[in-house]
């Protein structure tokens, strides 16, 4: 890690830590807004992506504080679109993930060939974000009419 840019790393970190603190907020309050004959599922299924925005913020704050850096307080700037079918929901609910995505790929641009703990995570969480947008996308095609 000799030649990482800690502060750096830290500021993206803390990006990431903000915007999967505002993905438990918007997959809650989608968890609440859905109706209609598939709510159970896809209540569910919000409800399991807010956990694991949880869990990906603790994540990055627990990387963030091991390189020294400070957590921040606050939570990514968010929008309410005030539109809650289920297709306007699955539909911000990709935006969420492909920005999510960006960022995780601005983190692994960042540490790459300088931190191969780094490099592994970001990589893992790319893997994951990816696996989101490709879901949303197919749930995505039963709205698309």
């Amino acid at each position: 890690m000799k030649d990482l840019n800690v502060e750096k790393t830290v500021e993206i970190l803390n990006q990431i830590m903000e915007y999967e603190l505002a993905g438990v907020v918007r997959y809650t309050h989608y968890s609440l807004m859905i109706i209609g004959p598939n709510r159970i599922p896809l209540v569910q299924f919000m409800k399991a992506q807010a956990t694991e925005s949880l869990l990906h913020a603790q994540s990055a704050g627990e990387i963030l504080t091991g390189l020294g850096g400070h957590p921040s307080l606050g939570i990514a700037r968010m929008e309410e679109s005030y539109k809650h079918s289920v297709r306007d929901i699955l539909h911000e609910s990709l935006s969420h993930e492909t920005t999510a995505l960006d960022l995780y790929k601005r983190l692994l641009k960042e540490v790459q060939d300088r931190s191969v703990y780094l490099e592994e995570y970001a990589r893992g969480q790319i893997g994951q974000e990816e696996q989101h947008t490709m879901e949303l996308n197919k749930m995505l095609r039963d709205y698309s009419h």
